[in-house]
């Protein structure tokens, strides 16, 4: 077996800690700044329970083992990793913070915006309850409403509403506890619609307003209209409630319930037309089972239905609902189930579309990625590649300003010395102007 390389600085590692799988994907940018993925590992999931971690040991041995799957693949041993974070704990509130600058002369910089947004971090939550994101969505300068980006302009008051995120502290706790007992450290906690919008939406939905709905163990929402966040919420079920209504409505076990939906699983009953006859084997030699797939697609929609209710609900309370130009996207596992697209349009009335993450992937990329269940995966390599840049920027611009500091003292001295030089040719001059009357005036005599 060959030793594994350290994790190079240019190679993010994303680590998706969900109800049905634990995957990990270690990603770089390409040259044309796209993302080359080098490794993928995925699992089954056994100690997550609708997004939070239920069992510690089981998920610590899940996580091994898909990081050690994409090690091998990556040839590298990974140290640091982005994780996602979701689960029914998940809270969203709006805030407005104000901050008083000392002149209206000096333009608002990146710093101020900063102490803004550091100052909502110390906002009094009820107990057990943390910030993991804040976003601002709009600012106002001196009464001057409606502004995205206000660096550059000049005030005194600088307001802004913001979109903030809250999480327990005991399941944010035990997923870094998961994760540094699998030998690796958290490098950012983001929330998974969060990163799933990166890897799904395009910046022209994100503007033209659209509902991102992610289902897995959870069904996750998140708004964004005009390129901004302003509504996320967390539905406390997805897909392992179908599994479950299919393992009632069959009368068969968990794994082939899963497998039922997976192989078979249609989100609308209409559009089955074969109606095949799936038989399942019994159980010590009892006699097969036999269900018909549009029963099993009946099963699956009356709980599809229940479960776009709740969407609906959610995107009505935001108050976008007649905003959303681009309607719905549905990623995730709940994206794989054949017509869900066509369900949410006839339930919810908005136009769908399935989100596949292919879009930022270099050319080449493996089919088994292009996947809804990669969402979150993929988002989390570009937010991690986004702060790698960010990084590297300011580090550059650190870089260029120290020169500078240092090419200011050698000037000064340079123009001592020059005007040293200059105030003594003057001088000797003087004295030579002066000394020659003297001169004259003694040939004279």
């Amino acid at each position: 077996m060959t030793e594994l390389v350290l994790q190079t600085p240019d190679v993010v590692v994303a680590l998706d800690i969900g109800t049905t799988k634990v995957c990990c994907l270690a990603g770089r940018k390409t040259s044309h700044g796209k993302l080359e993925i080098i490794g993928v590992g995925k699992v089954d999931s056994v100690g997550v329970l609708r997004g939070v971690v239920s069992n510690i040991e089981k998920t610590v041995k899940a996580i091994r083992e898909a990081v050690e799957i994409a090690e091998r693949q990556a040839k590298m041993k990974f140290q640091v990793v982005h994780v996602g974070i979701a689960g029914q704990h998940i809270k969203s509130l709006q805030h407005r913070g104000i901050l008083t600058r000392e002149s209206d002369h000096t333009e608002i910089a990146s710093r101020d915006i900063d102490r803004i947004v550091n100052d909502m971090f110390k906002l009094v939550l009820p107990p057990g309850d943390k910030i993991i994101h804040v976003f601002p969505q709009e600012f106002t300068v001196d009464n001057e409403q409606g502004i995205t980006d206000p660096i550059g302009m000049c005030g005194v008051r600088l307001e802004a509403n913001f979109h903030i995120i809250t999480g327990q502290i005991t399941a944010i706790n035990n997923i870094y506890r998961c994760v540094e007992k699998a030998g690796l450290k958290v490098a950012e906690l983001t929330l998974e619609p969060i990163a799933s919008s990166d890897a799904v939406l395009s910046e022209e939905e994100k503007q033209a307003g659209v509902a991102l709905v992610d289902m897995g163990g959870t069904t996750d929402i998140t708004i964004f209209q005009d390129g901004i966040i302003r509504h996320t919420a967390v539905i406390p079920f997805g897909g392992n409630v179908i599994t479950a209504d299919i393992k009632e409505g069959c009368t068969v076990m968990q794994p082939q319930a899963e497998k039922l939906k997976v192989k078979f699983g249609a989100a609308l009953a209409d559009e089955v037309y074969d109606n095949r006859i799936i038989t399942i084997p019994g159980l010590k030699g009892r006699e097969h089972k036999e269900i018909s797939e549009k029963n099993l697609a009946r099963i699956i929609q009356a709980r599809m239905e229940e479960v776009l209710d709740y969407v609906l609900w959610e995107i009505r309370r935001s108050g976008y609902e007649r905003k959303l130009i681009g309607g719905i996207v549905f990623t995730g596992g709940g994206g794989l189930l054949a017509h869900v697209d066509k369900l949410t349009e006839f339930h919810t009335g908005m136009s769908c579309r399935i989100g596949v993450p292919v879009e930022n992937l270099a050319h080449g990329y493996r089919e088994s990625v292009c996947s809804p269940i990669f969402s979150t995966a993929i988002g989390l390599l570009l937010r991690g590649l986004g702060d790698m840049d960010a990084v590297a920027k300011t580090k550059a611009a650190e870089a260029v300003a120290e020169p500078k500091a240092d090419r200011q003292e050698p000037s000064n001295v340079s123009e001592e010395k020059s005007s040293g030089w200059i105030d003594s040719i003057f001088q000797r001059t003087k004295e030579w102007f002066e000394a020659e009357p003297d001169m004259d005036f003694n040939k004279k005599g």
